[in-house]
């Protein structure tokens, strides 16, 4: 995986089903962390290379502690959506 000198990261939608909605901009601000952190430490995933285009990337379902924190909430998400970027089949990238 290649540490790039910077990225930037542009996520149009954010779909969070199931999540109170004075939690979901927490949430997603977590994820953004998260996934910057990922990022930063990994590097890019396969096909993310220099101006990758990303149209849908599907990070599946996963449980969530009833009591979880934003913070939480949003490292399972940013995970998910890393593992989903690393996996060959991602596709999408243009």
């Amino acid at each position: 995986m290649t540490r790039p000198q910077a990225i930037e990261l542009h996520i149009e939608e954010l779909a969070l089903h199931g999540f109170e909605p004075d939690q979901r901009r927490a949430i997603a601000q977590a994820v953004e962390e998260a996934l910057a952190q990922l990022l930063a430490e990994r590097g890019l995933p396969p096909g993310w290379g220099e101006a990758a285009q990303i149209d849908r990337l599907e990070a599946g379902q996963f449980q969530v502690a009833a009591a979880a924190r934003p913070a939480t909430i949003g490292g399972q998400i940013a995970a998910a959506l890393y593992a989903a970027a690393s996996d060959s089949n991602a596709g999408g990238a243009t």
